[in-house]
């Protein structure tokens, strides 16, 4: 976040955004992309096509869906097949480790850096979530405002 001294009806979410975006891209495994956040030590990142455009978020409630589910044993993809003659029958599913896109959670709440920071309190409380993505016009994803954003610049803006 941006050390302000605006009063906080004047704040955007450009003064207050996280401006280094880690993003995930929506083809990392799962456990990669855990490591990603623990190790950044963020509780969750927009996720990204191969265009560099804002397609979901995955945070830590996504993963928390994915251990409660059967204690997250990755889900066969595709069919099984046969091999090449009856008396040999190889099967070719093999577990394939699940990808961000499978358990992210898609259509983001995204904004432009020039919202107010009410408008983007409203947008959280609207859509029960703790961070919105800033993007740009093309959906890339330039800044992070979180909940405790929110809280930092309503703990520090100057009074009217």
């Amino acid at each position: 976040m941006t050390t302000t001294c605006k009063p906080f009806v004047e704040l955007t979410a450009a003064d207050v955004m996280s401006r280094e975006v880690i993003a995930v891209p929506k083809h990392l495994s799962l456990r990669a992309a855990a490591r990603l956040l623990s190790g950044s030590h963020i509780s969750g990142a927009p996720v990204v096509d191969h265009t560099g455009r804002c397609v979901g978020v995955l945070s830590t409630s996504d993963f928390v869906a994915w251990v409660g589910r059967a204690g997250g044993t990755p889900r066969p993809r595709g069919d099984a097949s046969p091999g090449a003659c009856e008396w040999e029958i190889i099967t070719t599913m093999a577990p394939v480790e699940e990808e961000v896109r499978d358990w992210m959670t898609p259509d983001p709440v995204t904004s432009p850096p020039t919202v107010s920071v009410s408008e983007l309190a409203r947008a959280m409380i609207d859509a029960h979530v703790h961070r919105v993505i800033i993007a740009e016009e093309d959906g890339r994803p330039i800044g992070i405002v979180s909940s405790t954003d929110i809280l930092a610049a309503v703990a520090y803006a100057e009074k009217p």
